[in-house]
C-alpha cells in the first residue's frame, strides 16, 4: 500500500490547521517533516490537495473530496486500536467510546445515561466532550467523537441525525417578577409575554435555536435581555429576577421544586423540542459503539432520565 496512515493523518491536520507549521504542532513533527509527508501524499495521488493562498493552505476540490475518506480511514484504524486495547499507556485501560454532548444534555442527562450503560456493561469506558450543539456537530463531522447527543438541528452535510427523544420546554421566572403581579399562578397571554425580557443562550446553542423555533411563531420576536454561555447561569439570572427564560423542564425542575423559580402559566400550546443522536455517515460502528447507540435509543427510563 503506497498511502500511509501517517500521510493521511498529516493531511487532515493540515486541512484543520490551515498550514504545515500549525499542523506540525498537532502531529508532533517538525514543519519540514510535515511538509514532506504532505508532498509525498500529493505525489502518490498525482494531484494537488490544497491551494496556496499566501502562507495558508486551503483545500481545493480534490482535497475536499479526499478529506471525509481520510477521516473515515483514520477513524477506523483508531477504532480498531481502541477495541483491542492498543495505544493506551501501560496499565491503563483504553477509552472505548468517545461521546459528544451538547451542554444541556451533557450536564443533565448524560451522567445518568452513562452510569446506566456502565451498569449494563461493567468495565465499559466512555470519554465525554461537552460543548454547544454546533461544536458537537462539527466534532462528529471531523470524527473527533464517535457519536453526538444534541438538542438542536444539525447543519453538517456529512453527519446523519437520528431522532432520539422529545423533551418538554418550560417558561420560568422568579416568583417576584413584575409581569406576574404578585400571583405566581397568573396566566399570561401572548401580549404579556412580548413584554418580557428573555434570558438566552449564545448563538450556536441548540437550546437557543430550539427556544427561538418554539416561541417566535407566537411572539414573532424575543426581546433579548441578557445572553449566557450556560444553562446554570441563565437559571440563576432568572432567580435574581433578570427576566424570563425557556429551558428544558428537567433542567429547571430543581429550582421550581425549591420555589426559587415558578413555571409560568401561558396561553401558548405545549412547547417541546427534539433531541438528536448524530454520527458521521462514513462511521464504522464497533460492537461497543453499536451497543451504546442501541442502548440510548431504547432507554426506558432505567437511567433516571426525565422524559416528556
Amino acid at each position: 500500500m503506497r498511502i500511509t496512515l501517517r500521510q493521511l493523518g498529516i493531511f487532515t491536520a493540515v486541512a484543520d490547521a490551515g498550514s504545515t507549521t500549525a499542523a506540525a504542532d498537532r502531529v508532533a513533527l517538525s514543519q519540514s517533516a510535515t511538509s514532506a509527508a504532505l508532498n509525498e501524499l500529493e505525489a502518490v495521488l498525482g494531484a494537488r490537495l490544497f491551494d496556496r493562498v499566501g502562507t495558508r493552505l486551503v483545500l481545493n476540490d480534490t482535497g475536499r473530496g479526499l478529506l471525509p475518506q481520510a477521516r473515515a480511514v483514520l477513524d477506523g484504524a483508531a477504532g480498531i486500536e481502541r477495541e483491542f486495547g492498543l495505544g493506551g499507556a501501560a496499565g491503563e485501560a483504553p477509552a472505548l467510546l468517545r461521546v459528544g454532548a451538547s451542554t444541556t444534555i451533557g450536564n443533565y442527562l448524560l451522567p445518568s445515561l452513562v452510569a446506566a450503560w456502565r451498569r449494563a456493561q461493567p468495565g465499559a469506558h466512555v470519554d465525554v466532550a461537552i460543548a454547544n450543539t454546533g461544536a458537537i456537530a462539527a466534532a462528529v463531522a471531523r470524527m473527533e467523537v464517535d457519536v453526538g447527543l444534541v438538542e438542536g438541528p444539525c447543519h453538517e452535510p456529512d453527519v446523519v441525525a437520528q431522532a432520539w427523544r422529545e423533551e418538554e420546554l418550560a417558561i420560568v421566572c422568579a416568583p417576584s417578577h413584575a409581569l406576574l403581579r404578585g400571583d405566581p399562578a397568573r396566566r399570561l397571554n401572548v401580549a404579556a409575554l412580548r413584554q418580557a425580557s428573555w434570558l438566552l443562550r449564545e448563538p450556536g446553542s441548540g437550546t437557543r435555536e430550539a427556544v427561538e423555533q418554539a416561541l417566535q411563531p407566537h411572539l414573532h420576536q424575543l426581546d433579548e435581555g441578557l445572553r449566557f454561555g450556560g444553562t446554570e447561569a441563565i437559571k440563576q439570572a432568572a432567580v435574581e429576577g433578570l427576566g424570563f427564560t425557556c429551558l428544558s423542564l428537567f433542567a429547571v425542575q430543581d429550582l421550581v421544586t425549591l420555589g426559587r423559580l415558578v413555571r409560568v402559566q401561558t396561553t401558548l400550546p405545549r412547547l417541546a423540542r427534539r433531541f438528536w443522536l448524530l454520527h458521521h455517515r462514513r462511521k464504522q460502528f464497533s460492537k461497543s459503539l453499536a451497543g451504546f447507540v442501541d442502548f440510548c435509543l431504547r432507554d426506558d427510563g432505567r437511567s433516571g432520565i426525565v422524559r416528556a
